[in-house]
Parts: C-alpha cells; structure tokens; sequence
C-alpha cells in the first residue's frame, strides 16, 4: 500500500530566548505581547539591561518616563542601562 502526499502545509513557533518566562512589569508571557500591542513579535520586542533583566521594549519605556529622579531597573534597582 502506498500513500500519496497531496498537500503539506508547514507550521512554525518562534520563542524568545530570555532570563524569565514573563516580563516583570506587565506580567505577560514573553510569547505574548504587552498591553499596548495586538500581536506578538518584532512590534513588541524584548530589551534587555546590563543586569540581565528583561522586558517589554514598551513596558520598560513605559516604566522609565515614570521615574522622577533616577532611571532604576523594575527588578533590581540597578541604574538601568540598555545592553548593547
């Protein structure tokens, strides 16, 4: 017997690659997107600080412009500089 393929149809999953499984601010799953966004992916990607934490791009920019005096990471309290 033998069987023939008539169509395939190909599927994939992406997963960022992060410290944590969700980001500390919105809590959100890192598959998912934050808040503000609709859909997941490069319109909501994930930044990371030179402590290793990792967010939201617009859940950290979010959390920054609210800091009065001094730019602290959410999690450690670390002066929060982007890693480059």
């Amino acid at each position: 017997m033998k069987i023939k393929i008539k169509s395939w149809t190909g599927v994939a999953t992406w997963r960022w690659i992060a410290n944590d499984d969700n980001c500390g601010i919105c809590r959100m799953p890192f598959e998912n997107c934050c808040s503000d966004c609709k859909l997941p992916g490069d319109d909501c990607p994930l930044v990371w600080g030179q402590c290793s934490h990792c967010f939201h791009i617009h859940c950290i920019m979010k959390w920054l412009q609210s800091q009065q005096l001094q730019q602290q990471c959410p999690m450690c309290r670390q002066e929060w500089k982007f890693k480059e």
